[in-house]
């Protein structure tokens, strides 16, 4: 098998169980698996591959554990940009609705490009509406070809406005055929071995675009399987007022009833949650991906990371949809986290490197993998790499850990995923963005003249 060499990082960040940061770091790799981790001069001085990343900051992959790629089609749409969640859905649903196939490829390859770009190695997404047959194969070839550790989020909705719900009934599904494709798409893709490139999650949308009935059987398919469960969770107030009026319970509540809850399961957002309820997320090990920039943009509010973190709350960072982030980059993601938390008054509410820290291990944990998240021996070769000499560090290295938080974000200079490299000198190796770029635009252009 093939070896690796990285050596002599400025500092290398292993988020291993005591937090060391190795000055004059590196690590050695055989395959797609971290072997050693340590000072230059104690690891092997030769291998198949050798990797100088003097003057540089190493990190673990980060991991994002919420995405609606496709979004990246409607960003800044004029009509949605001062709306709440719940208009702006019903002013995008009618985008939405012309989703291709196409349109879901192109649109997975630039959300995963620019979160790759930005320090990504490892992704959900959450993939619910399939007009004009899109697949959720679409989106599975684009991470494929572009090299990232993918979590496939098979979504669904099919509670439309006819039925009570808040979707169009032209984007929602029969739920018989999105079980039946749930199953097919488990099947086909799921791989459960340990540096799994991909893997299935099974996640109708919210509590206000499916029923009961599909949120239960969905919770038995997973177990049958051995798969994962997610949805949103207690975004707004507008969604705890719909869930109180239709079925009498606060969000939570109603998740608890439908058998939601356990550490088979991660909900996003999660912002309007009472003491109790993130006492019961901690208890079952129920877990959160926090998704600060799209909360801010919509006016949802801010999630209590503080209480979840305190309460033993599995917590990860997602971007969320890029129509609602307008932005797919991870490391303005781990920024907004930490300022987000002192916004109300507390200067240290989130430091920078426990912000990091919910970046990396965090979102292992909510995505339930213990091949991720850390440079430590044993576990995937997911590493990402900084150089400090750029105008954003300038005056900041007096702790360039913590200046990869603070400081203006940046892209990746050097990449690699499960032993491949997939970024070098600042450029995506895998895939030529241009021409996917070009594409996209005209798509999009498209999608908005035809609602």
């Amino acid at each position: 098998m093939p070896t690796t060499l990285i050596r002599r990082a400025e500092v290398l960040v292993t988020m291993d169980g005591q937090r060391r940061e190795i000055h004059d770091g590196g690590l050695f790799i055989r395959d797609n698996v971290i072997e050693q981790v340590g000072l230059t001069n104690e690891l092997p001085a030769q291998a198949d591959r050798v990797i100088d990343l003097s003057g540089h900051v190493v990190l673990p992959g980060l991991i994002n554990t919420h995405h609606h790629m496709y979004q990246t089609l409607t960003r800044a749409v004029p009509a949605a940009q001062d709306a709440n969640l719940f208009n702006w859905l019903k002013t995008l649903y009618l985008m939405w609705a012309n989703l291709t196939g196409e349109a879901v490829y192109i649109s997975a390859l630039v959300a995963m490009g620019e979160l790759i770009l930005s320090g990504c190695t490892t992704s959900s997404d959450h993939l619910y509406l399939y007009p004009n047959e899109a697949k959720i194969d679409d989106e599975i070839r684009a991470a494929q070809e572009i090299g990232l550790r993918f979590h496939a989020a098979r979504g669904s909705m099919s509670l439309g406005e006819s039925k009570g719900g808040l979707p169009p009934d032209r984007v929602v599904e029969n739920e018989a055929a999105i079980l039946e494709d749930c199953q097919r798409v488990i099947e086909t893709y799921h791989d459960p071995k340990p540096y799994s490139m991909l893997q299935i999650v099974l996640a109708p949308c919210s509590p206000f675009s499916v029923t009961g009935d599909l949120m239960r059987e969905s919770v038995a398919m997973a177990r049958h399987y051995g798969v994962t469960l997610h949805t949103h969770l207690a975004e707004t107030l507008d969604e705890e007022a719909f869930c109180l009026e239709k079925f009498g319970r606060r969000p939570v509540e109603y998740m608890e009833d439908l058998g939601w809850i356990g550490d088979h399961v991660w909900h996003a957002h999660c912002v309007h949650m009472s003491e109790r309820e993130i006492a019961l997320f901690g208890q079952t090990r129920t877990g959160v991906a926090h998704c600060p920039s799209s909360n801010m943009r919509l006016g949802s509010g801010i999630a209590p990371v503080k209480g979840f973190r305190a309460r033993g709350v599995p917590l990860g960072l997602g971007v969320d949809g890029s129509a609602s982030n307008d932005s797919s980059h991870m490391l303005a993601e781990v920024r907004q986290a930490m300022l987000l938390q002192r916004v109300t008054g507390d200067p240290a509410g989130l430091t920078a490197r426990q912000a990091l820290e919910i970046a990396t291990l965090g979102g292992a944990s909510v995505l339930r993998r213990d091949d991720i998240g850390s440079l430590e021996s044993g576990k995937a070769a997911d590493v990402i790499a900084i150089k400090l000499s750029r105008v954003e560090y300038a005056g900041a290295l007096h702790d360039p850990v913590a200046a990869t938080v603070f400081c203006a974000p940046v892209h990746v200079d050097w990449s690699m995923i499960n032993g491949q490299v997939v970024v070098q000198d600042g450029r995506l190796t895998t895939v030529d963005m241009g021409p996917v770029v070009e594409r996209h635009n005209a798509i999009a252009r498209g999608m908005i003249r035809e609602r």
